[in-house]
C-alpha cells in the first residue's frame, strides 16, 4: 500500500482522486489545496507518491514539483491537468515528474500506480 498526497485546487478532483486511489488499495494520507501546501505537506510526510494538479492558486504545479524534486530528487510526482498543454507535459516529465495525467481521464490510473512503485 503506497501512502498518497493529493494536490488540487479543485476540493471535487481531490474526492475523485481519493476514491479512485482507494479502490486501488492506496492510502491518501494528506490533501493540498494549493501549491504551497503541497510542498508543505510533501516537506513533512514525504509520501510515496504526489498528484499535482498544474494549475494551483498560490505556488502553481510545476513550481511545486520543482521545489519537491529539490527536497527528494527521487520523488514520485504524477502531474494532472484538465490542460494537456504539449509544452507543459514536456517541462513537467523534463523537471522528473513520473507520469502526466489530462483530467479528467483516470481510467489508467491504478495502472499509473502500480507501474511507479516499482
Amino acid at each position: 500500500m503506497k501512502t498518497i498526497l493529493i494536490a488540487d485546487d479543485s476540493l471535487f478532483m481531490r474526492t475523485w482522486l481519493k476514491r479512485i486511489i482507494h479502490e486501488a488499495n492506496h492510502k491518501v494520507v494528506a490533501e493540498a489545496s494549493n501549491g504551497q501546501e503541497a510542498i508543505e505537506l510533501y516537506n513533512q510526510i514525504n509520501p510515496d507518491i504526489t498528484f499535482l494538479d498544474v494549475t494551483m492558486p498560490k505556488v502553481n504545479g510545476i513550481t511545486a514539483l520543482k521545489e519537491i524534486i529539490k527536497i527528494n530528487p527521487k520523488a514520485k510526482v504524477i502531474m494532472c491537468s484538465a490542460l494537456g498543454a504539449k509544452q507543459t507535459v514536456i517541462e513537467a516529465l523534463q523537471i522528473g515528474a513520473k507520469d502526466f495525467i489530462v483530467k479528467p481521464n483516470f481510467e489508467k490510473l491504478p495502472e499509473i500506480l502500480t507501474k511507479i512503485k516499482e
